[in-house]
């Protein structure tokens, strides 16, 4: 369930505006880091990765129709795409990249170290330290890639509530990273 006035994540993807395709990725963007993490072990291929498959899906996204396809799985099917070239090639297509004139941010500890531990088996000690709403929702949307719509429906919330566990979550794991670094 969502709050009043606040779009779903396909009608954001429709909308063309930029500051809806900021949301969608502020929304969508630790869950694709972890796809790639956990599937890269690499923190700088997986930001690469990411950084591919926004570049593809803002090129694309004129080409979303939404109708029965949710905007996640469309934007996890370009990231598999990724994910592939990656594996045939070696190494992450920049091509996008340069025609978007995009630059490549440089990694902070913080920040490779978050993206290893969101791909990292091992998380499960980290998110133990977290009150268990948040632990099992940061778990099961950013670990085991479900659906916040899914989780709310399971866990008998809103969506919402799902949402802030997360974020909340992710900030708490965040603060407690940077007090390591």
């Amino acid at each position: 369930m969502r709050r009043a006035g606040e779009l779903t994540d396909e009608e954001l993807l429709a909308s063309g505006s930029p500051e809806a395709m900021g949301i969608f990725y502020d929304r969508t963007v630790e869950g694709l880091l972890g796809y790639f993490a956990r599937r890269t072990r690499d923190p700088e291929v997986a930001a690469d990765l990411t950084a591919e498959t926004y570049a593809a899906a803002i090129v694309a996204r004129a080409r979303f129709r939404g109708e029965g396809t949710p905007a996640t799985a469309w934007l996890f099917a370009i990231a598999h795409r990724k994910l592939a070239d990656y594996h045939r090639r070696g190494f992450a297509e920049d091509r996008l990249r340069r025609r978007l004139a995009l630059e490549r941010p440089a990694l902070t500890t913080v920040d490779a170290h978050m993206i290893g531990l969101l791909g990292d088996d091992g998380t499960t000690r980290l998110l133990e330290g977290l009150p268990p709403e948040q632990g099992a929702a940061v778990r099961a949307h950013v670990v085991e890639e479900r659906p916040y719509g899914e989780l709310a429906e399971g866990g008998g919330v809103s969506e919402a509530v799902v949402r802030k566990r997360v974020s909340r979550g992710l900030h708490a794991l965040r603060e407690r990273l940077e007090h390591r670094a």
